[in-house]
């Protein structure tokens, strides 16, 4: 059985960067927030691929992975997510075995078919398309982690006995998660082939309604294919920012949310990036936080009842506030959040509770020692009385 004390913390760096700052100073942030992370003792860190809209800045998660890898030791560093249809999947599978060679196995591929369309008309690529895509490319890099040499042709892919020169650092294969929201394509796949799932709007309605049901499915078909699933391998993506009163976390997102709303809408203008009702909305039915640690242990109750358990818990890096108080929110999250609901303080409540309830008994019995003690001292220190 899953216990919430394997529970793993992480982040989910997009990233998403207004269009007004500078942004070499915001990719460097990113650096600084991972190092941060890693401090804190958080687990994973995942970084996203995007080419156009100007606010997610990281066209190549490999390129950020390799540098944050050499300015951290532990925290595993995931694609959040490769867009399989604008790579070619044999650079793929290539970049990232040299990855897992470089990180000496902190690497993990994250893989989709592409969030934005700007990005995939770019590349003349029709959307109706990109999860075929995804899921042809993906075959053919597991083939290839696995050693196999690979031809293939199709309207799009074209391989003649294609093979790495790597061996994978970590055996059998880096980690590899596949993203998941509404639709079960991610989830069917993730099940035929023993995959994580990366659950990237666990807090949008519509994708929190079918969280079950798609971790369901993936269970299902993971048995029709001799696999079983493992819930440690179920990430959820939610946008979090703490403080120490919710006053305080709603009026530190003023700094920075209504650009983010805004480009969310850019995105999706009927319902942005957090799906009907917004913010308010989200906060209030528990699926998203902007509150307090309390707050947040509730949020985490709502996704394990939801989901039946999962192993890693990713927070959305919106830059809602200024970075000391985006911080701080994660310090809070580390501190008090995962304590109180992996319940890692139990024994050292009891032996707290154990201590009062003896306190009285057990301090005159220290008292009575003490004085023991200086008695005899005393008594060993007069000198023999002299004979008369």
């Amino acid at each position: 059985m899953f216990t919430k004390d394997r529970v793993r913390m992480g982040a989910f760096l997009p990233p998403h960067h207004p269009n007004d700052e500078d942004p070499t100073l915001a990719i460097q942030r990113d650096f600084e927030l991972v190092e941060h992370l890693e401090r804190l003792g958080y687990h994973e860190a995942w970084i996203g691929e995007h080419h156009s809209g100007g606010f997610e800045i990281i066209a190549s998660p490999e390129l950020f992975i390799a540098a944050a890898a050499e300015r951290t030791k532990s925290i595993m560093l995931g694609s959040g997510v490769v867009s399989l249809p604008y790579h070619n999947p044999l650079m793929v599978a290539d970049r990232f075995l040299q990855l897992d060679h470089q990180t000496r196995g902190r690497a993990m591929l994250g893989v989709g078919p592409g969030q934005l369309q700007s990005d995939a008309r770019m590349l003349g690529i029709d959307a109706t398309t990109q999860r075929d895509r995804m899921v042809e490319s993906l075959e053919i890099i597991l083939r290839l982690f696995a050693g196999e040499t690979v031809t293939h042709e199709s309207d799009w892919i074209t391989l003649r006995g294609a093979h790495t020169n790597l061996k994978p650092y970590t055996w059998p294969r880096p980690p590899v998660a596949v993203a998941s929201a509404v639709t079960p394509s991610g989830a069917k796949l993730a099940g035929r082939h023993g995959l994580g799932m990366l659950c990237l709007a666990a807090s949008v309605f519509a994708a929190y309604d079918v969280l079950d049901v798609n971790w369901g499915i993936a269970c299902d078909t993971a048995a029709e294919h001799g696999r079983s699933m493992d819930p440690a391998d179920l990430r959820l993506v939610v946008p979090m920012h703490l403080a120490e009163t919710r006053e305080q976390a709603w009026a530190n997102i003023q700094f920075g949310f209504k650009p983010w709303e805004d480009y969310s809408f850019s995105v999706n203008p009927k319902t942005g990036l957090l799906g009907l009702g917004g913010i308010e909305e989200a906060v209030k039915t528990g699926l998203a936080v902007v509150g307090t640690p309390d707050d947040a242990v509730a949020c985490l109750e709502k996704y394990w009842a939801k989901t039946g358990g999962f192993g890693c818990f990713l927070h959305l890096a919106t830059n809602w506030a200024p970075f000391a108080q985006t911080k701080r929110s994660y310090e809070l999250f580390a501190r008090y959040v995962m304590p109180k609901f992996a319940d890692r303080n139990s024994q050292r409540v009891a032996s707290l509770d154990r201590m009062k309830q003896n306190r009285d008994e057990w301090s005159e019995s220290y008292r009575a020692a003490s004085q023991a003690a200086i008695d005899k001292h005393f008594q060993g220190a007069m000198p023999p009385k002299k004979e008369a």
